[in-house]
């Protein structure tokens, strides 16, 4: 009976000589598959992803690996995993594509290796690299940043003056960069809707470490005491609910807003800090690129592109996602 293998790997700079990789005996039909993308495993969303991604792997048996990186969304380090897996001539590279044109030499090794290669999670939005992957898997970006930016106005108060942040959390980096595009462009909407108020939206790049976050955020919020909202890009605005919290101001006061249901931000909705929260569905970013992976090399099907959502969730969901985050399916 064949056995699969999973093996998650945190490698970058001189770690890469840890994935040295000796492949265990398995029948000749069984697949090897490989995901690298940009975040560490301190990252909580992507152990929903890795989820998925074990899930699929053991339901076709095959031979799997997740590739973290060392350092929170380190393009550099995602090449040179994405360059050892290579060198191992995988079936498939499943891979996140957080800039257009870092991975374009890697991509073309994979292309000339014959190693189908999809794209989750993070796809590029222009050039080479959309030839050179088969398909991707993942949220629309620019859409879902819309739809927060919305919800979130609808939320600000009826009368006087407004005053929102949008933060950043890696600057330059695809996914960032078009979610904050979408979060203007729904605030630029109230804005224009509201042209007789006085409404202030700046933008601040706030990294994607915590307490980077929270401190520049609390920053911000001490230069301008009147500050209505924070939404951002990704999900620690739960270390800024922490902040909030620790300053005394209550839940609403401030409102915030960001993406993925991690569990401390699902804690922080049910204590009233955060208001309004878009999904992606990180398990389905890891299992169906596997499934697609399988259908090509078994059925002969090719990828197609799917889109994750972009479902809101409100704080009165708080207690059925903390259900489904437990399972690790958010």
């Amino acid at each position: 009976m064949q056995r699969h293998t999973i093996r998650a790997a945190i490698v970058g700079g001189a770690g890469l000589a840890a994935l040295a990789y000796a492949a265990p005996a398995a029948a000749a039909e069984q697949l090897n598959i490989v995901y690298t993308h940009h975040s560490s495993a301190s990252n909580p969303f992507w152990q929903a992803v890795k989820k998925g991604f074990d899930d699929a792997c053991a339901k076709i048996q095959a031979n799997c690996q997740m590739i973290f990186t060392q350092t929170e969304g380190s393009v550099e380090q995602e090449v040179a995993n994405q360059q050892a897996a290579l060198a191992r001539k995988p079936d498939a590279l499943i891979t996140t594509l957080v800039d257009n044109n870092a991975f374009v030499g890697n991509l073309k090794d994979a292309k000339s290796k014959g190693v189908i290669v999809i794209a989750s999670n993070v796809d590029a939005t222009e050039g080479p690299e959309l030839e050179l992957r088969q398909a991707f898997v993942g949220q629309n970006f620019v859409p879902a940043g819309t739809t927060l930016g919305r919800r979130m106005a609808a939320l600000f108060p009826k009368e006087g003056p407004i005053r929102v942040l949008v933060g950043v959390n890696a600057p330059g980096q695809n996914w960032s960069e078009q979610r904050a595009k979408g979060i203007m462009a729904g605030l630029e909407e109230f804005k224009k809707a509201n042209s007789g108020r006085q409404i202030v939206i700046d933008r601040l790049d706030v990294s994607a470490e915590g307490a980077v976050v929270s401190d520049r955020v609390g920053a911000y919020i001490s230069a301008h005491p009147d500050t209505t909202a924070y939404i951002e890009t990704g999900l620690w605005h739960s270390n800024v609910a922490r902040m909030l919290k620790d300053r005394n101001i209550p839940p609403g006061k401030i409102l915030l807003g960001g993406f993925d249901l991690a569990a401390q931000v699902i804690e922080q909705m049910k204590a009233g800090y955060i208001q309004v929260e878009i999904d992606q569905q990180p398990y389905e970013q890891g299992f169906l690129p596997v499934m697609q992976v399988y259908l090509e090399k078994k059925v002969g099907l090719m990828p197609s592109d799917i889109d994750s959502g972009e479902a809101v969730f409100t704080p009165d969901q708080a207690d059925q996602l903390m259900a489904l985050a437990k399972q690790g399916l958010r």
